[in-house]
């Protein structure tokens, strides 16, 4: 009770929380898709540490999908897992700046001078970045360079043609991009932010497909090489969640590289009313665990 009413005076004297009053819980419900039944965190958490690739999609502008994120990470540490954490947010030619920075020969702003973090960086993503380097462990700086991406959208594959061999390498080697189911989710979800010229938002949807591809397999690489690289370590990758549900773009790309390990998908989804969930039909097939947290639906 001292505790509470110090916390209390000094809100009133500063304005802020102390850290020891902002609320640890996040409201969330998992669902096993397997089992097609609920189960709990820990219960997951047990599972997934068993699995070589864990991929993890968010929706990148919601606070508690971040948080829960870290309890995934703090979860598997209380369990003596060693993980290599991989993540969407860096590029592959910052990664020698972020090793630079987890080995502490480097201070934070330098290394965010040098790596070209998100804009949210500091409140969705620094704090995983933190916790891998308080445990020691390697993170994977996974995704394709964002100029390489841009460049592909508006002119194909063909755009990476020119490119000198160093930085080449930051791409990956092996492209391929199938006009295969994924490719279906991704024009639907395209064509609903597009105009009504049919013809335009074709040639439009497959440019930004050739570039959604370009990513899935430069991650996919990534992950696929820093597993090997790092000790055949679990390797928890974050990222948008269409990367990843129903197990297609790069997760599906990391299981052809790593075809005799283990990939499980969770997708974190934000719903307005925890007690109204019920998955059913195509949520089924989004992911093995589907975690839904409190907060404004993105789907």
């Amino acid at each position: 009770m001292l505790s509470v009413l110090l916390n209390l005076i000094l809100l009133s004297q500063t304005g802020q929380v102390p850290a020891a009053a902002v609320p640890v819980y996040v409201p969330e419900r998992v669902y096993d898709t397997r089992r097609q039944a609920f189960a709990d965190l820990e219960s997951m958490l047990a599972d997934i540490a068993k699995a070589d690739v864990v991929f993890v999609g968010e929706q990148h502008d919601d606070p508690n999908t971040h948080r829960l994120e870290g309890a995934i990470l703090d979860g598997l540490h209380r369990r003596g897992v060693s993980v290599t954490l991989s993540l969407e947010m860096f590029e592959r030619d910052t990664q020698a700046s972020l090793d630079t920075y987890l080995a502490g020969t480097i201070g934070e702003e330098e290394f965010l001078r040098t790596s070209r973090p998100w804009p949210r960086y500091a409140t969705d993503y620094r704090a995983l970045v933190e916790t891998a380097k308080a445990h020691g462990w390697s993170v994977i700086a996974s995704n394709v360079p964002r100029r390489f991406a841009s460049s592909v959208a508006k002119g194909g594959l063909s755009a990476l043609d020119g490119l000198p061999p160093t930085e080449r390498a930051w791409v990956a080697t092996d492209l391929q991009c199938p006009r295969d189911v994924y490719f279906d989710r991704f024009s639907e979800t395209m064509s609903e932010h597009q105009g009504a010229d049919k013809e335009d938002q074709r040639s439009t949807t497959e440019r930004y497909y050739l570039s959604q591809c370009l990513k899935d397999e430069t991650m996919a690489e990534a992950i696929a090489a820093g597993f090997e690289r790092h000790g055949r370590k679990l390797v928890v990758h974050v990222n948008g969640a269409f990367h990843s549900d129903f197990g297609l773009g790069t997760a599906e790309r990391v299981r052809r590289r790593l075809n005799d390990r283990r990939v499980a998908v969770v997708s974190v989804l934000p719903v307005k009313d925890l007690d109204a969930v019920a998955p059913a039909d195509d949520d089924l097939k989004r992911a093995d665990y589907l975690v839904y947290t409190f907060g404004e639906s993105k789907k």
